[in-house]
């Protein structure tokens, strides 16, 4: 059986993969380089960015249910912005439906706002004063891999990886696709 700490250390590696790769897939389309691997990516990228959420939601239950870290007020709330967002962007994966997006944007920007703010209070706990009511304070830290990351750390992550795929691709490349590849855009 695989230890608890060993989970740790690989979701640690595997947000910081979703960092990474999220912030240099959107910082490579921006400035229009684009090449084979980022036309790639962009093509996969609803696939990607669920797989970003299935895979968080996943981890959160391991860390609540099995390794039986207790999620505080912030953790709840950031996963009633991931928990959905697993389902709706596999039906858009499975729709080819780009315009998930705008459904997305909302959980998103509360789930950033959330664990952002959640990081924030692990490191000075006393802006955090009245964030948590009853249940695990939202200031406790259950372990810090590499020095820095965290839970929070790790769902923010989580959606900043899946902001960056779902924004990269511009309405621009969008109708370019649909010249090249016949598919239809919706333009509701």
């Amino acid at each position: 059986m695989v230890s608890v700490r060993t989970v740790e250390l690989f979701a640690s590696l595997l947000a910081l993969v979703a960092l990474v790769g999220g912030l240099g897939f959107a910082s490579v389309g921006y400035f229009a380089l684009a090449t084979g691997f980022v036309n790639e990516i962009r093509r996969l990228s609803l696939w990607l960015a669920w797989l970003v959420a299935a895979v968080a939601t996943a981890g959160s239950l391991y860390f609540s249910e099995v390794a039986h870290y207790a999620p505080c007020r912030l953790c709840w709330f950031q996963r009633i912005c991931m928990y959905p967002l697993a389902g709706i962007l596999l039906i858009a994966a499975i729709r080819k439906d780009r315009n998930v997006r705008w459904y997305a944007l909302p959980l998103l920007i509360a789930g950033v706002c959330l664990s952002g703010y959640h990081y924030l209070i692990e490191w000075k706990p006393s802006l955090g004063d009245g964030a948590c009511g009853i249940g695990p304070s939202c200031t406790d830290v259950w372990f810090r891999r590499m020095g820095f990351v965290t839970l929070a750390f790790m769902a923010l992550c989580g959606f900043i990886a899946i902001v960056a795929l779902l924004f990269t691709g511009t309405p621009h490349d969008d109708l370019e696709r649909q010249a090249t590849d016949g598919s239809e855009i919706s333009t509701k």
